[in-house]
Protein backbone atom coordinates (compact mmCIF):
# COMPACT_ATOMS: atom_id res chain seq x y z
CA UNK A 1 0.00 0.00 0.00
CA UNK A 2 1.38 3.39 -0.97
CA UNK A 3 1.49 5.73 2.01
CA UNK A 4 0.29 9.36 1.85
CA UNK A 5 2.65 12.09 0.72
CA UNK A 6 4.99 13.25 3.51
CA UNK A 7 3.65 16.26 5.41
CA UNK A 8 6.67 18.37 4.46
CA UNK A 9 6.06 17.65 0.79
CA UNK A 10 2.38 18.53 1.11
CA UNK A 11 3.28 21.84 2.72
CA UNK A 12 5.75 22.63 -0.09
CA UNK A 13 3.02 21.83 -2.62
CA UNK A 14 0.74 24.44 -1.12
CA UNK A 15 3.24 27.14 -0.33
CA UNK A 16 6.33 27.04 -2.52
CA UNK A 17 7.88 26.41 -5.87
CA UNK A 18 9.52 22.96 -6.13
CA UNK A 19 12.61 24.70 -7.46
CA UNK A 20 12.90 26.80 -4.33
CA UNK A 21 12.37 23.63 -2.31
CA UNK A 22 14.91 21.76 -4.44
CA UNK A 23 17.61 24.37 -4.03
CA UNK A 24 17.31 24.42 -0.25
CA UNK A 25 16.86 20.70 0.43
CA UNK A 26 20.35 19.49 1.42
CA UNK A 27 19.74 15.89 0.40
CA UNK A 28 18.09 16.48 -2.99
CA UNK A 29 21.29 15.99 -4.97
CA UNK A 30 22.92 13.76 -2.37
CA UNK A 31 24.75 10.64 -3.50
CA UNK A 32 22.65 7.52 -3.86
CA UNK A 33 23.99 4.01 -4.44
CA UNK A 34 22.30 2.64 -7.57
CA UNK A 35 20.18 -0.49 -7.25
CA UNK A 36 18.10 -2.95 -9.20
CA UNK A 37 14.35 -2.39 -9.24
CA UNK A 38 13.47 -5.47 -11.30
CA UNK A 39 15.09 -7.45 -14.11
CA UNK A 40 16.74 -4.94 -16.49
CA UNK A 41 15.45 -1.82 -14.71
CA UNK A 42 17.70 0.09 -12.29
CA UNK A 43 17.53 3.23 -10.17
CA UNK A 44 20.54 5.41 -11.07
CA UNK A 45 19.37 8.81 -9.82
CA UNK A 46 20.50 10.91 -6.90
CA UNK A 47 18.77 10.61 -3.55
CA UNK A 48 16.14 13.28 -4.09
CA UNK A 49 15.56 13.07 -7.85
CA UNK A 50 14.80 9.91 -9.78
CA UNK A 51 16.56 8.64 -12.87
CA UNK A 52 15.88 5.13 -14.16
CA UNK A 53 17.99 3.02 -16.53
CA UNK A 54 16.48 0.25 -18.66
CA UNK A 55 19.14 -1.96 -20.23
CA UNK A 56 19.57 -4.30 -23.17
CA UNK A 57 22.43 -5.85 -25.14
CA UNK A 58 21.54 -3.48 -28.01
CA UNK A 59 21.58 -0.25 -26.03
CA UNK A 60 19.93 1.36 -23.04
CA UNK A 61 17.19 3.89 -22.33
CA UNK A 62 17.34 6.44 -19.50
CA UNK A 63 14.52 8.42 -17.91
CA UNK A 64 15.18 11.90 -16.47
CA UNK A 65 18.37 13.72 -15.60
CA UNK A 66 18.03 15.54 -12.29
CA UNK A 67 19.76 18.88 -11.72
CA UNK A 68 22.80 20.01 -13.75
CA UNK A 69 25.02 18.76 -10.91
CA UNK A 70 23.24 15.40 -10.96
CA UNK A 71 24.59 14.39 -14.38
CA UNK A 72 28.07 13.22 -13.26
CA UNK A 73 26.50 11.27 -10.40
CA UNK A 74 24.07 9.54 -12.76
CA UNK A 75 26.95 8.65 -15.09
CA UNK A 76 28.94 7.26 -12.14
CA UNK A 77 25.92 5.23 -10.97
CA UNK A 78 25.48 3.74 -14.44
CA UNK A 79 29.15 2.77 -14.45
CA UNK A 80 28.91 1.30 -10.94
CA UNK A 81 26.30 -1.15 -12.23
CA UNK A 82 28.64 -2.26 -15.03
CA UNK A 83 27.02 -0.25 -17.84
CA UNK A 84 28.26 2.67 -19.94
CA UNK A 85 26.69 6.07 -20.54
CA UNK A 86 27.90 5.75 -24.14
CA UNK A 87 25.45 2.86 -24.63
CA UNK A 88 22.42 4.97 -23.71
CA UNK A 89 20.55 5.57 -26.98
CA UNK A 90 17.54 7.55 -25.76
CA UNK A 91 16.90 9.78 -22.76
CA UNK A 92 13.23 10.21 -21.93
CA UNK A 93 12.12 13.39 -20.16
CA UNK A 94 9.21 13.78 -17.73
CA UNK A 95 8.98 17.59 -17.83
CA UNK A 96 11.08 20.68 -18.38
CA UNK A 97 11.84 21.86 -14.84
CA UNK A 98 15.49 22.19 -13.83
CA UNK A 99 15.28 19.43 -11.20
CA UNK A 100 14.41 16.81 -13.85
CA UNK A 101 15.87 18.31 -17.03
CA UNK A 102 18.89 20.21 -15.74
CA UNK A 103 21.32 17.36 -16.40
CA UNK A 104 19.96 16.44 -19.84
CA UNK A 105 22.44 18.53 -21.81
CA UNK A 106 25.48 16.92 -20.17
CA UNK A 107 24.04 13.40 -20.34
CA UNK A 108 23.25 13.92 -24.02
CA UNK A 109 26.76 15.26 -24.66
CA UNK A 110 28.36 12.24 -22.98
CA UNK A 111 26.11 9.65 -24.60
CA UNK A 112 25.16 11.24 -27.95
CA UNK A 113 21.66 10.00 -27.13
CA UNK A 114 18.42 11.36 -28.55
CA UNK A 115 16.31 13.21 -25.98
CA UNK A 116 12.57 12.46 -26.09
CA UNK A 117 10.09 15.00 -24.68
CA UNK A 118 6.55 16.25 -25.13
CA UNK A 119 6.07 19.14 -27.60
CA UNK A 120 5.56 21.57 -24.71
CA UNK A 121 8.55 20.30 -22.74
CA UNK A 122 10.75 20.31 -25.86
CA UNK A 123 10.26 24.08 -26.14
CA UNK A 124 11.38 24.39 -22.51
CA UNK A 125 14.39 22.14 -23.06
CA UNK A 126 15.49 24.04 -26.16
CA UNK A 127 15.28 27.33 -24.28
CA UNK A 128 16.69 26.03 -21.01
CA UNK A 129 13.72 27.45 -19.10
CA UNK A 130 9.96 26.96 -18.85
CA UNK A 131 7.50 28.98 -20.91
CA UNK A 132 4.75 31.40 -19.83
CA UNK A 133 2.06 28.70 -19.66
CA UNK A 134 3.99 26.85 -16.95
CA UNK A 135 2.81 27.46 -13.37
CA UNK A 136 6.45 28.09 -12.42
CA UNK A 137 7.25 30.59 -15.18
CA UNK A 138 9.95 33.03 -13.97
CA UNK A 139 10.19 31.14 -10.68
CA UNK A 140 12.72 28.57 -11.84
CA UNK A 141 16.41 28.79 -12.66
CA UNK A 142 17.70 28.37 -16.20
CA UNK A 143 19.69 25.29 -17.21
CA UNK A 144 21.81 24.17 -20.19
CA UNK A 145 19.60 23.79 -23.26
CA UNK A 146 19.07 20.54 -25.13
CA UNK A 147 19.29 19.68 -28.85
CA UNK A 148 18.52 16.61 -31.00
CA UNK A 149 15.06 15.92 -29.61
CA UNK A 150 12.22 13.72 -30.74
CA UNK A 151 8.67 14.67 -29.81
CA UNK A 152 6.50 12.29 -27.79
CA UNK A 153 2.73 12.47 -27.62
CA UNK A 154 0.29 10.43 -25.58
CA UNK A 155 0.52 6.76 -26.57
CA UNK A 156 3.68 7.09 -28.67
CA UNK A 157 6.12 4.20 -28.33
CA UNK A 158 9.91 4.39 -28.60
CA UNK A 159 12.29 1.47 -29.04
CA UNK A 160 15.96 0.66 -28.59
CA UNK A 161 16.68 -2.93 -29.59
CA UNK A 162 14.18 -5.06 -27.64
CA UNK A 163 13.22 -2.19 -25.30
CA UNK A 164 9.91 -0.40 -25.83
CA UNK A 165 8.73 2.55 -23.73
CA UNK A 166 5.29 4.14 -24.01
CA UNK A 167 4.63 7.83 -23.34
CA UNK A 168 1.58 8.87 -21.32
CA UNK A 169 0.44 12.49 -21.12
CA UNK A 170 0.22 13.47 -17.45
CA UNK A 171 -0.08 17.23 -17.53
CA UNK A 172 -1.15 19.49 -14.69
CA UNK A 173 2.06 20.01 -12.76
CA UNK A 174 3.28 21.30 -16.13
CA UNK A 175 1.46 21.55 -19.47
CA UNK A 176 3.89 19.06 -21.01
CA UNK A 177 4.24 16.38 -18.34
CA UNK A 178 4.89 12.80 -19.47
CA UNK A 179 4.93 9.52 -17.60
CA UNK A 180 6.51 6.38 -19.06
CA UNK A 181 5.66 2.67 -18.97
CA UNK A 182 7.42 -0.49 -20.12
CA UNK A 183 7.69 -4.18 -19.34
CA UNK A 184 10.64 -5.86 -17.63
CA UNK A 185 10.97 -9.64 -17.53
CA UNK A 186 13.12 -12.00 -15.49
CA UNK A 187 12.98 -15.80 -15.14
CA UNK A 188 9.70 -15.91 -17.06
CA UNK A 189 8.01 -13.28 -14.87
CA UNK A 190 7.10 -9.99 -16.57
CA UNK A 191 6.10 -6.88 -14.62
CA UNK A 192 4.56 -3.61 -15.76
CA UNK A 193 6.92 -0.78 -14.84
CA UNK A 194 5.82 2.85 -14.53
CA UNK A 195 7.81 6.06 -14.15
CA UNK A 196 5.20 8.62 -13.08
CA UNK A 197 5.75 12.32 -13.54
CA UNK A 198 5.17 14.86 -10.79
CA UNK A 199 1.50 15.62 -10.10
CA UNK A 200 1.86 18.20 -7.34
CA UNK A 201 0.05 21.54 -7.91
CA UNK A 202 2.97 23.88 -7.21
CA UNK A 203 3.45 27.30 -8.74
CA UNK A 204 4.96 30.76 -8.67
CA UNK A 205 3.38 33.22 -6.23
CA UNK A 206 0.04 34.51 -7.43
CA UNK A 207 -0.71 31.69 -9.87
CA UNK A 208 -4.17 30.14 -9.52
CA UNK A 209 -4.79 26.66 -10.89
CA UNK A 210 -8.54 27.31 -10.71
CA UNK A 211 -8.37 30.47 -12.84
CA UNK A 212 -5.28 30.91 -15.00
CA UNK A 213 -5.34 32.68 -18.36
CA UNK A 214 -1.87 31.30 -19.11
CA UNK A 215 -2.84 27.69 -18.38
CA UNK A 216 -6.65 27.66 -18.56
CA UNK A 217 -7.03 23.87 -18.87
CA UNK A 218 -4.85 22.97 -15.88
CA UNK A 219 -7.66 21.35 -13.90
CA UNK A 220 -8.85 19.33 -16.90
CA UNK A 221 -5.26 18.17 -17.44
CA UNK A 222 -4.96 17.07 -13.82
CA UNK A 223 -8.24 15.15 -14.08
CA UNK A 224 -7.07 13.28 -17.18
CA UNK A 225 -3.73 12.50 -15.56
CA UNK A 226 -5.33 11.10 -12.42
CA UNK A 227 -7.68 8.94 -14.49
CA UNK A 228 -4.89 7.65 -16.70
CA UNK A 229 -2.69 6.60 -13.77
CA UNK A 230 -5.62 4.97 -12.00
CA UNK A 231 -6.18 2.74 -15.05
CA UNK A 232 -2.57 2.11 -16.11
CA UNK A 233 -1.20 -1.41 -15.51
CA UNK A 234 1.35 -0.78 -12.79
CA UNK A 235 3.31 -3.39 -10.84
CA UNK A 236 6.38 -1.29 -9.97
CA UNK A 237 6.11 2.49 -9.60
CA UNK A 238 8.91 5.04 -9.50
CA UNK A 239 7.97 8.71 -9.25
CA UNK A 240 10.03 11.68 -10.42
CA UNK A 241 10.54 12.56 -6.75
CA UNK A 242 11.28 9.16 -5.19
CA UNK A 243 9.70 9.84 -1.82
CA UNK A 244 6.28 10.25 -3.48
CA UNK A 245 6.26 6.52 -4.27
CA UNK A 246 7.80 5.54 -0.92
CA UNK A 247 10.89 4.32 -2.76
CA UNK A 248 13.21 4.52 0.24
CA UNK A 249 10.90 2.50 2.46
CA UNK A 250 10.62 -0.08 -0.29
CA UNK A 251 14.41 -0.14 -0.72
CA UNK A 252 14.85 -0.77 3.01
CA UNK A 253 12.33 -3.61 2.82
CA UNK A 254 14.18 -5.14 -0.13
CA UNK A 255 16.96 -6.22 2.24
CA UNK A 256 14.61 -8.99 3.35
CA UNK A 257 12.16 -9.31 0.46
CA UNK A 258 14.41 -8.71 -2.54
CA UNK A 259 12.95 -6.95 -5.56
CA UNK A 260 9.45 -8.05 -4.50
CA UNK A 261 9.58 -5.12 -2.08
CA UNK A 262 9.13 -2.78 -5.04
CA UNK A 263 6.05 -4.59 -6.37
CA UNK A 264 2.68 -3.03 -5.53
CA UNK A 265 -0.11 -3.33 -8.10
CA UNK A 266 -2.03 -0.55 -6.35
CA UNK A 267 0.79 1.97 -6.27
CA UNK A 268 -0.25 4.05 -9.29
CA UNK A 269 -3.83 4.30 -8.06
CA UNK A 270 -2.65 5.36 -4.63
CA UNK A 271 -0.27 7.92 -6.13
CA UNK A 272 -3.10 9.44 -8.17
CA UNK A 273 -5.38 9.51 -5.12
CA UNK A 274 -2.73 11.27 -3.02
CA UNK A 275 -2.13 13.83 -5.77
CA UNK A 276 -5.87 14.40 -6.11
CA UNK A 277 -6.01 15.18 -2.38
CA UNK A 278 -3.17 17.68 -2.72
CA UNK A 279 -4.93 19.40 -5.62
CA UNK A 280 -8.13 19.68 -3.57
CA UNK A 281 -6.11 21.22 -0.73
CA UNK A 282 -4.46 23.66 -3.14
CA UNK A 283 -7.81 24.73 -4.62
CA UNK A 284 -9.21 25.24 -1.13
CA UNK A 285 -6.17 27.37 -0.27
CA UNK A 286 -6.71 29.48 -3.41
CA UNK A 287 -10.17 30.40 -2.09
CA UNK A 288 -8.75 31.76 1.15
Amino acid sequence: MLLPFPRALAISVLLASPLAHAQTAPDLNADQTPFKLYANTYYVGVHGLSSVLITSSEGHMLIDAGLPDSAPKIIANIAALGFRIEDVKMIMNSHGHIDHAGGLGELQRRSDALVVASPSAALDLAAGEVGPDDPQYHAAARYPPVTDMRLARDGNQFTTGPLKLTAHATAGHTPGGLSWSWQSCEAGRCLQMVYADSLEPVSRPGFRFAASSEYPHALADFARSFEMLEKLPCDVLVTAHPEASQLWQRLAASAGKGTDAFVDAGACRAYAAAARTLLEARLAAEKQ
